[in-house]
């Protein structure tokens, strides 16, 4: 699986990025390793990175803002290094759009571990396009459509929405299960394959997310209401089509 698969690490720390280039190659990926967000702005613009290892303080920027910026055009899988005791880091990279977080310092191999289960998630879903080959399932809500073959949201009239792979993942879950309270560990593991190894409080953040992407008025919501104490639940009827 790892074989061909290109990551991209950016940590302005010179011995964080030896390790990652030596532990990650040798369990198979190609790495290319950066030390600050100009030259990994252009490790991207060369295309073909699976995945981003992105440190949160790098000397030119910040890897929140990068993240922001690379989520604007690309879901190209993020996981962000954060420092142990700043929760703040993880709240405002989850809300940016960033897959996972593995807090400073951290154990190569859990960090290989969180790698390969976004990689799993990913096959997972590919598999299953390919085979429902020409057969294409999509949920009809709202004024909204959702496309459960190709992971594409569109609203009527055309307007197409970028969804990243946790936000199709919980929307996803959200339209198989319409009209029922949800509360966040079932979330977790409708719509991740690891929750044991997931930030337990991300579900909040990745529903704010898709608030801002399909409410009208994500403060004032009426597709993905909150049940105080019980969890969300996604109020309009959904078609299958």
């Amino acid at each position: 699986m790892e074989s061909g698969r290109h990551l991209l690490a950016v940590d302005d720390d010179a011995q964080i990025r030896d390790l990652l280039s030596d532990y990650l190659g040798q369990a198979g990926f190609r790495v290319t390793a950066v030390g600050d967000g100009e030259s990994a702005r252009k490790a991207l613009a060369a295309g073909g990175v699976d995945l981003i290892i992105l440190d949160v303080v790098l000397p030119d920027t910040d890897g929140v803002s990068l993240a922001r910026e690379i989520r604007g055009s690309s879901d190209v899988p993020i996981i962000m290094l954060t420092t142990k005791s700043d929760e703040v880091e993880r709240v405002v990279g989850l809300e940016v759009g960033a897959d996972d977080y593995v807090p400073k310092p951290f154990s190569p191999r859990e960090l290989l571990a969180r790698i390969k289960s976004i990689f799993r998630r990913f096959d997972t879903a590919r598999e299953k396009a390919r085979q429902a080959d020409d057969i294409r399932l999509s949920m009809r809500f709202s004024d909204w459509e959702l496309d459960l073959t190709s992971r594409h949201l569109s609203r009527k009239g055309g307007e197409s929405v970028q969804l990243t792979n946790a936000e199709f993942n919980l929307l996803a879950a959200f339209v198989e299960r319409p009209q029922r309270v949800l509360s966040r560990d079932q979330l977790l593991e409708l719509s991740r394959s690891d929750p044991e190894a997931v930030f337990d409080r991300s579900i909040d953040y990745l529903i704010l997310r898709l608030r801002r992407k399909i409410e009208d008025d994500p403060r004032n919501p009426k597709l993905i209401k909150t049940e105080h104490g019980a969890g969300y639940v996604f109020t309009p009827k959904v078609e299958r089509v």
